[in-house]
């Protein structure tokens, strides 16, 4: 039987997602009906789906609970797939939560999500939120990367910043910009989970006053392209301060065609900042 469901479209640097609260974990939506709410012809239209749930009601949240993150965000790709993080979309998931009033910092200025990368710890930034999303690898071996508008095949840098990417460095803003991602890239070795792709230009210069700059686009596995990724920008950034070898620095902008994010290496973690907006909420009938 249709029901009426409740929402908000939401979006950081135009990653957009919709949002459906869930507090006692009573929503089942199946991989169809997250396609369909994501469907941007005949839905509410969105890169992936934010699940706001209380850890406790979950299987999956149970350790997230524990450790004392009252709110896990369940995230769905646009195709329904579970996916680990999204770095985009937990900002606008800690938005709503103080937004609506569901949930607010500790007295310290901090509040701990729980994902399927684990507990994450967030605070307010210059740029709206920062998230830790902890340790980070450098992959070792070349995976090549074909995509439609690069000439021959590009070695990839592997990133896993909780979940996996693939950086690919192309020679200029030109090339950046002819690349038709309208076209899954083929990947050599195909990673067993798959992984998002983020192809690469440094800015010139590409360090200044101590912090780097990129500009980037990202295929996102299960969606395609989309006008920013949050853990593809630290994957990014990641990416070109290994090959920048250790003069790099450990602060870096990098600009997506949604806008601008702010990344930055302490202590072995790497921390994504950047705004998130709330759009508009409604309700549609969901099959």
């Amino acid at each position: 039987m249709p029901t009426s469901l409740a929402f908000t479209k939401g979006h950081g640097t135009g990653n957009d997602f919709v949002v459906v609260a869930d507090a006692d974990g009573d929503l089942a939506l199946t991989d169809d009906q997250v396609a369909a709410l994501c469907d941007r012809h005949f839905g509410v239209g969105g890169d992936g789906l934010l699940r706001v749930v209380r850890s406790a009601a979950l299987a999956e949240g149970q350790d997230a609970a524990a450790a004392g993150a009252e709110w896990f965000m369940d995230y769905r790709n646009a195709d329904g797939s579970a996916a680990e993080m999204c770095g985009n979309g937990i900002r606008v998931y800690l938005h709503y939560l103080l937004k609506t009033g569901l949930a607010d910092l500790d007295a310290d200025g901090t509040i701990r999500i729980g994902t399927r990368n684990g507990v994450l710890t967030m605070t307010r930034s210059d740029l709206g939120y920062e998230v830790d999303l902890g340790a980070f690898r450098i992959e070792r071996g070349d995976t090549l990367v074909r995509a439609r508008g690069l000439e021959v095949a590009r070695p990839g840098q592997g990133v896993n910043v909780g979940n996996p990417h693939v950086v690919v460095a192309v020679s200029s803003a030109a090339e950046l910009e002819r690349l038709d991602l309208t076209v899954i890239p083929i990947l050599d070795p195909e990673p067993p989970a798959g992984a998002n792709l983020e192809f690469v230009v440094p800015a010139d210069p590409l360090v200044e006053n101590g912090v780097g700059s990129i500009r980037m686009r990202v295929f996102e596995r299960g969606v395609g392209e989309t006008l920013s990724c949050g853990t593809g920008v630290a994957a990014a950034a990641l990416a070109v301060r290994e090959w920048a070898g250790r003069s790099a620095p450990d602060r870096w902008v990098v600009d997506v065609p949604g806008g601008r994010l702010g990344v930055r290496v302490q202590d072995g973690h790497v921390f994504l900042s950047g705004p998130a907006t709330l759009v508009y909420s409604g309700t549609i009938t969901l099959a």
